[in-house]
């Protein structure tokens, strides 16, 4: 299964790494080798961390309580105590560093405890928008990947045009050809 970089923050990503959630619950972490490669292909490392399946666990247990979490934030619920004090407590730890190579690039460095925090923080961040983006789940019913809506209206209804929103386009012309 690919792994979707799309939602405009890691956290939500993360939670994104279970593929329709509810019904078939496709598994993307399914193992460290694959939670090593989320973390660079989410940009918050250059180099695969050692995973063991203590952090893999770890995380597995993070991306639920974040879940929960956009839940309620979607909802407009009340924060679950559990999952927002799993969260503050990941969110401490210190995160991945950021430094200027002798090339002149970008130098990202962390392990896996600092990728996890580096997670969580931007789970944090979900809830404190001062850019006006508003988090939502995306509208196709096989999808459960969050995302954040920064559309000018806040009305977008898919985590992505290209998989989501054209399979909707595809069923709609498909109801209308049949009728």
């Amino acid at each position: 299964m690919a792994m979707l970089h799309i939602a405009g923050n890691a956290a939500l990503d993360f939670v994104g790494t279970v593929s329709e959630r509810g019904t078939a619950d496709e598994e993307g972490l399914t193992d460290g080798a694959a939670l090593a490669r989320w973390y660079v292909e989410a940009g918050l490392v250059d180099r695969p961390p050692k995973v063991d399946a203590t952090h893999l666990a770890e995380a597995r247990r993070l991306r639920e309580h974040l879940h929960d979490l956009v839940c309620a934030l979607v909802e407009g619920t009340p924060l679950p105590e559990r999952s927002r004090s799993s969260l503050n407590r990941v969110a401490r730890r210190p995160g991945t560093v950021q430094t200027i190579g002798p090339d002149a690039r970008r130098v990202r460095r962390g392990d896996a405890g600092a990728c996890l925090a580096a997670v969580a923080q931007a789970g944090v961040e979900l809830f404190d928008r001062t850019d006006g983006a508003v988090v939502r789940f995306c509208a196709d019913d096989r999808c459960t990947h969050p995302f954040l809506d920064r559309s000018r209206s806040k009305l977008r209804r898919w985590c992505d045009m290209d998989t989501c929103g054209d399979r909707a386009k595809v069923r709609r012309y498909r109801g209308k050809a049949s009728a």
